[in-house]
């Protein structure tokens, strides 16, 4: 499949660094003319589409949304893949949940165990850049369905905590948030914390969650159950807009990612069947 990418160069807001955007449209974008589209901001732009350096890493984003469009499972939708840095760490790591004194210190400990370089924490800014500079932009230029049930982000890892902490930032934005293989334990108690002050009302958002059993992945286990029970005491329903999953012998990486991508994807975008009496059901279900 040859993945065709519009590619924009310019996108900045100091003190970030000037960062890639990479946006594939679906076929069908070009074959309907009219029809307008969801979109999906991801991070890690680098990893999402097929290139012969990365042929290991690569999400395959662009042929998992082919596949399963034709196959009439899921709407299919724009990506907009947003490159990281060499501040990713500071880009990606939730801000206001560090705000108390205690938090902090709990972070900076983290840090010198692990000997992992914090950056600049400028996630705040790296956020604004999206909302208020690149979704502009694509709202802009392509046919897009700009609201919030049908704009959705997604990443990995600490992709996964920035994807998560936009959603809590920026509801009326973002409906709709992957978290794959969420990087917890940088975070400790700090970020259930915030959940518990800014996850949005239930029912007005889909939050997809997951992780393995392998590398980095066998930490999170316990985290995620605190997160999945801060769901349960807002009022999110298992299946219906909330999703956790575990895979047993998926490692930390992109190959693991891209073999359970179509689980986000489809519980996200999937298409939905409408009965009388307001009721619906999807036709894939994420189980």
């Amino acid at each position: 499949m040859r993945i065709e990418l519009d590619t924009y160069r310019d996108f900045n807001l100091p003190p970030l660094l000037r960062r890639r955007v990479d946006v594939w449209l679906p076929p069908q974008y070009h074959e309907n003319p009219d029809q307008r589209y969801s979109v999906l901001y991801m991070h890690d732009g680098q990893n999402l589409f097929y290139r012969k350096k990365f042929i290991l890493r690569t999400w395959k984003v662009a042929e998992h949304i082919t596949t399963l469009s034709r196959q009439g499972t899921l709407t299919p939708a724009i990506v907009v893949g947003i490159w990281n840095t060499s501040n990713r760490m500071g880009d990606y790591l939730p801000y206001k949940p560090f705000r108390s004194e205690a938090a902090r210190a709990a972070l900076e400990a983290y840090a010198e165990k692990y000997d992992v370089p914090l950056g600049v924490r400028v996630s705040d800014v790296y956020l604004k850049l999206i909302v208020e500079h690149i979704k502009p932009k694509m709202d802009a230029t392509y046919r897009t369905l700009v609201t919030p049930e049908n704009t959705a982000m997604m990443g990995s890892s600490m992709g996964g905590l920035i994807s998560l902490y936009a959603l809590c930032e920026y509801p009326q934005v973002f409906g709709m948030a992957g978290c794959i293989s969420t990087h917890w334990p940088i975070c400790g108690e700090a970020m259930p914390e915030y959940l518990e002050e800014s996850l949005p009302p239930a029912r007005l958002h889909k939050l997809y969650f997951d992780h393995g059993t392998l590398g980095f992945d066998k930490y999170y286990g316990p985290y995620q159950e605190k997160v999945d029970a801060i769901m349960r005491a807002k009022g999110y329903t298992e299946g219906v807009d909330w999703v956790t999953k575990v895979f047993p012998g998926d490692d930390h990486n992109e190959v693991a990612w891209s073999g359970r991508l179509q689980l986000p994807l489809t519980f996200m975008f999937g298409v939905y069947i409408h009965l009388p009496l307001g009721i619906s059901f999807a036709l894939n279900l994420v189980c």
